[in-house]
């Protein structure tokens, strides 16, 4: 008896507890930053992980106390991977939810897109697009938590000399994200020795690069580069498959989802691409500082979302943290959060570690990436 009327005074007083802090939190105004995300359409396989991430944040941390005390609200917004609505939106979040900072769009041209409107209206913007042009030349409201296509080029091209790669062909998707990858496929190609061999393009919505691939299959090239993401990626794989090419198949880091390999079935195997640590981590060394922040957040997803976690809900996980870390050191003035996050540094996340500067709002090294093979339909780390 005496210990089921502890339990009781138990149940009680973390009810109460409970209570006050939501209390609490309902009687301070809410730290308000706004997302805009691909959650449908054909770029859903970004933005739906990111948008869970997002939300599962924003719960933990009310569940918490919030940040300071406030309630921590999170407003997201689905592009429908329009750039054109993309914009709309961050207006939207902007003029009428009165967001502190806006996290995303996930795909390059969309993020592109919005810059000039959060620029305009001077509000902190951490873009979760890869291409170089979203934070290169900087621009001064605008950051991101992606490894950029230079980085992810670089990583490739070193992984290629080491295993005697010298002469590749490249092919590429004719958007703002292929468009740039191209640009430093043949810009850094120099830097590691090697030699450009073909240089082929395709559109957004093709349904077949074998004439492309068969150009390439015709030259000296000794290894395929292809940079595009979704659908166009999944193509390029069977093609390359279908014409049992000789040579290695290296794809961009957008490879890097539970969806390409089901999108690529046997296709898919042994293709390469650089990726984050996330989608290896039990076979990277538990001395690894990174492990442990990689471990909570893939656990915490798995359990919550019962589905594999994805490198792309990683960028949005940084963001959103960078973004609080920026909110308790210093309020939700704009141009305090934007000074924050351009001085952070060794800030370690999902996807590596973030030191910003006025010249680099990137803040991450090609060092955080790891280079990957597709091997019985799931992912083996190399290097």
């Amino acid at each position: 008896m005496k210990k089921r009327h502890l339990l009781s005074i138990g149940f009680v007083f973390v009810c109460v507890f409970a209570l006050t802090i939501s209390t609490s939190l309902a009687e301070k105004e809410p730290y308000r930053v706004g997302a805009i995300l691909e959650v449908t359409g054909g770029l859903s396989f970004l933005g739906q992980p990111a948008k869970n991430t997002l939300e599962m944040i924003e719960e933990e941390v009310n569940r918490a106390g919030g940040i300071n005390g406030h309630p921590l609200k999170v407003t997201i917004y689905d592009t429908e991977g329009k750039p054109t609505r993309a914009v709309t939106l961050a207006q939207k979040l902007i003029k009428r939810d009165k967001v502190c900072a806006i996290v995303g769009p996930m795909s390059s041209g969309s993020a592109l897109a919005v810059i000039p409107i959060t620029q305009k209206a001077k509000i902190p913007h951490i873009a979760l697009g890869a291409s170089r042009k979203i934070v290169e030349p900087p621009k001064k409201w605008v950051f991101n938590t992606v490894q950029t296509d230079t980085n992810a080029v670089s990583r490739i091209y070193a992984y290629m000399k080491s295993v005697g790669i010298g002469k590749v062909g490249i092919i590429t998707v004719s958007n703002g994200f292929g468009d740039s990858g191209r640009e430093q496929l043949l810009a850094v190609a120099p830097r590691y020795g090697i030699e450009v061999k073909a240089d082929e393009k395709f559109g957004a919505k093709d349904s077949d690069m074998t004439a492309q691939l068969t150009s390439i299959q015709r030259t000296e090239a000794e290894g395929v580069v292809c940079w595009t993401v979704g659908p166009t990626q999944a193509v390029v794989t069977k093609n390359w498959k279908q014409l049992a090419m000789k040579i290695p198949l290296y794809q961009s880091h957008g490879a890097a989802s539970k969806q390409f390999l089901q999108m690529t079935g046997r296709a898919g195997e042994g293709i390469i691409f650089p990726a984050p640590k996330l989608i290896v981590l039990d076979q990277i060394p538990d001395s690894d500082p990174q492990k442990r922040i990689l471990k909570k957040y893939r656990d915490t997803y798995e359990a919550k979302f019962k589905e594999d976690v994805s490198k792309f809900g990683g960028n949005a996980h940084d963001a959103l943290r960078i973004v609080m870390s920026a909110l308790k050191a210093v309020g939700t003035d704009r141009a305090n959060i934007r000074d924050y996050v351009e001085n952070l540094k060794d800030w370690l996340g999902v996807v590596g570690k973030y030191s910003y500067s006025p010249s680099n709002h990137n803040g991450l090294t090609k060092d955080y990436f790891v280079m990957v093979q597709v091997v019985n339909g799931d992912w083996k780390l190399l290097q």
